[in-house]
């Protein structure tokens, strides 16, 4: 294998574990904000564990599976977008090679180099594999770089339900007094490593991730468990 062929190799696997690994963050992000807010919400209107378990059960099922379809319905969406371009970016090269070459010369011409220098760098990548010169320099993928929208929608799920197990047993392992206390702090702490994770695959500060994403979720925890004692409050439930 070429060194040019190598690295691309790298980077289409690198693409796909980061495709990955957003997928998990974000599916194990709202497993743990869904489920905790469902729960802590009974938990405001009733102590009863057996309504605890089969309110955060249902919660936990049905959050995976719609998480799963949503990822794959997104990333199928993408995956679509992507292969019409690499189609037609293919037909290109076929129908009109001379125009696609003068774009392609354009392209490094409009970086900064010379007209001679963007020729021959234009040349030499289009001898080399035309496709991937065209696909690189003007919509910054690859060919072998196309999202697999089964492996974000199994990783959206399975990190769903593993976010959603924290606070099923942070809801259910301590007293029932200390309940809802010890969820709101499980989560906000889960939730700060979800929020920088998230926004160090961003490229953005981990700390502004982790303050929008712990308000979030506060915000959320804190409006549930009102409703669920106001319920329970005015004996509508």
């Amino acid at each position: 294998m070429t060194g040019a062929a190598a690295s691309g190799k790298e980077a289409s696997d690198l693409a796909a574990r980061l495709n990955r690994l957003r997928a998990a963050v974000l599916g194990a992000n709202d497993g743990i904000v869904s489920v905790a807010a469902v729960v802590v919400g009974v938990s405001g209107a009733s102590a009863a564990s057996s309504h605890v378990i089969t309110a955060g059960t249902a919660a936990l099922i049905g959050g995976a599976i719609s998480m799963a379809v949503g990822e794959y319905v997104s990333v199928s969406s993408q995956r679509d977008t992507e292969r019409s371009v690499i189609d037609r970016e293919r037909r290109r090269l076929t129908d009109s090679p001379t125009q696609a070459l003068d774009d392609l010369a354009r392209v490094y011409r409009d970086k900064g180099l010379s007209d001679a220098t963007a020729r021959t760098v234009a040349e030499e990548l289009t001898r080399h594999d035309d496709l991937a010169a065209h696909l690189d320099a003007e919509y910054r993928m690859s060919e072998g770089g196309v999202v697999s929208a089964w492996a974000a929608a199994f990783a959206s799920g399975i990190a769903f339900v593993v976010g959603a197990v924290l606070p099923m047993a942070a809801i259910l392992l301590p007293p029932p007094a200390l309940r809802v206390p010890v969820t709101f702090v499980t989560v906000l702490l889960a939730l700060a490593v979800t929020g920088a994770a998230a926004a160090r695959m961003g490229g953005a500060a981990p700390l502004r991730g982790m303050v929008r994403t712990v308000v979030g979720g506060a915000l959320a925890l804190a409006a549930t468990w009102a409703v669920g004692s106001l319920l329970d409050t005015t004996g509508m439930v």
